[in-house]
């Protein structure tokens, strides 16, 4: 894929999703984030600072974004849509629950008429509402892969399985109507849950080299992972503290809660740029 694309971050963590597809080699700019939590967006103002990821405004609310002020400018959306209703650790109540965004962003993708969507959520997504999604996708004209990556097959010291949903446009906009949409759509029928890459129906890949200087020199820090459980830590990692008190005083972040929550959310940048490529790979047929 070639020039710059104008891309809208939906539910944008610390902006993993991003940050894969630049590791791809794909040239994108963020035009704007949709993040609600505070705690997050003040991490995203703090990285937009700092020159780490694009200057662009952060939307609160994903019912209220605006949308139609972007038709036609933008190339493609990014989501990691909320995962609780399909996570195996939740209550699994899937379209009932709440916090079921997907309808929300297929909407504004609509609206939009981005040429495509990669989107992220976890394991448990594969046998709840999955194939909804990737129904809803070739039904709006795009060409859909996915499949379940891992962060431990990047050489992260944990496993984090996610799926991740490539869906591409087959002609220069998402199909809305007519002969060109019924079409694409024999084209895709009956493919849906083909399509996904589970691990137990694809070869395996060879999980890297855990750190740059393990064996492989020229990497960068930027691909420095920290100790395993039950390891001892490198020099260069901060210490594994809880909040204690010293004296009756609090003593380290108050943020700890709100920072593992959004490192547990968020998306391996490492694993994003595998997905992304394997999943590009297979929608345009290697």
């Amino acid at each position: 894929m070639d020039n710059t694309q104008n891309v809208i971050s939906f539910c944008t963590g610390y902006g993993g999703l991003e940050l894969g597809i630049r590791r791809a080699g794909v040239d994108i700019r963020t035009v704007c984030y949709c993040e609600r939590e505070a705690y997050v967006q003040a991490v995203l103002v703090k990285a937009i600072e700092e020159g780490r990821l694009d200057k662009a405004p952060i939307w609160s609310d994903l019912s209220t974004f605006p949308a139609s002020e972007f038709r036609g400018k933008v190339s493609g959306i990014t989501c990691g849509y909320p995962c609780q209703p399909f996570s195996s650790s939740g209550k699994r109540k899937g379209e009932k629950d709440p916090r079921h965004l997907w309808p929300k962003i297929r909407e504004h993708a609509k609206t939009i008429g981005v040429h495509w969507i990669f989107a992220e959520n976890v394991e448990g997504h594969l046998s709840l509402g999955l194939s909804t999604v990737i129904s809803d996708l070739e039904e709006d004209g795009y060409k859909v892969a996915a499949g379940i990556f891992s962060a431990e097959e990047v050489g992260a010291p944990h496993r984090r399985k996610r799926i991740f949903i490539l869906g591409n446009s087959a002609s220069e906009r998402p199909c809305r109507g007519g002969k060109n949409k019924d079409r694409l759509k024999a084209e895709v029928l009956g493919k849906g849950l083909k399509n996904v890459a589970h691990p137990t129906s694809r070869q395996p890949r060879k999980q890297k080299t855990r750190n740059w200087w393990e064996g492989t020199s020229g990497r960068s820090e930027e691909t420095r992972w920290p100790a395993r459980p039950g390891q001892r830590q490198y020099g260069w990692e901060s210490p594994r503290t809880v909040v204690t008190r010293l004296g009756g005083k609090p003593y380290g972040s108050p943020y700890r809660n709100k920072r593992l929550a959004l490192l547990g959310n968020g998306v391996v940048p490492q694993t994003a740029e595998l997905a992304w490529k394997t999943l590009w790979k297979e929608l345009n047929n290697g």
